[in-house]
């Protein structure tokens, strides 16, 4: 007989966990554009995101894990700050077309 095998968990409880793979890339909300009116950075943010997501966990027979199938449920903007002058408290969110080719706000 299959000794430890018991639908898919094994008897070996010194198993260490598998390594979770990378978060899910950026969605509709972190792709939102911003400005520092303090220095005028369009750039450089530190933005702090909570996210809820639902995502199939594929782990392959070796134990490693692969995340398909992420729809992201729910994200809230908690924190935006700007990484040149650090300023949190001067940071805008810009229309993106506003913006031209060279980063820079539309003059008009």
């Amino acid at each position: 007989m299959w000794g430890g095998y018991r639908g898919g968990v094994t008897s070996d409880s010194s198993m260490a966990a598998p390594a979770m793979a990378e978060a899910p890339g950026p969605s509709a909300a972190s792709a939102t554009r911003y400005r520092c009116a303090a220095c005028g950075n369009l750039t450089r943010f530190s933005v702090v995101t909570n996210r809820r997501t639902k995502a199939f966990h594929h782990f392959s027979v070796g134990g490693e894990l692969t995340l398909e199938d992420v729809e992201v449920l729910d994200e809230t903007v908690e924190e935006v700050s700007c990484r040149w002058c650090g300023n949190g408290n001067a940071v805008e969110t810009v229309d993106n077309a506003e913006t031209v080719e060279t980063g820079s706000p539309n003059p008009n």
